[in-house]
């Protein structure tokens, strides 16, 4: 098996916020707005409309 990270090119933050943001949304079934409360607690200003998308 070849783990891979995913490709996020053309995107605004880097793949460790992604899949970070992707983790916290599935991993704790958060809404949107948790997962951007929770990036924000850590410095990353992000909407939850961004995260949406």
């Amino acid at each position: 098996m070849n783990a891979k990270t995913p490709s996020y090119h053309g995107y605004r933050f880097p793949s460790e916020i992604i899949s970070h943001a992707v983790w916290l949304y599935y991993r704790f079934c958060l809404s949107f707005r948790d997962v951007e409360y929770l990036l924000a607690e850590r410095g990353v200003i992000v909407s939850y409309e961004t995260i949406r998308q």
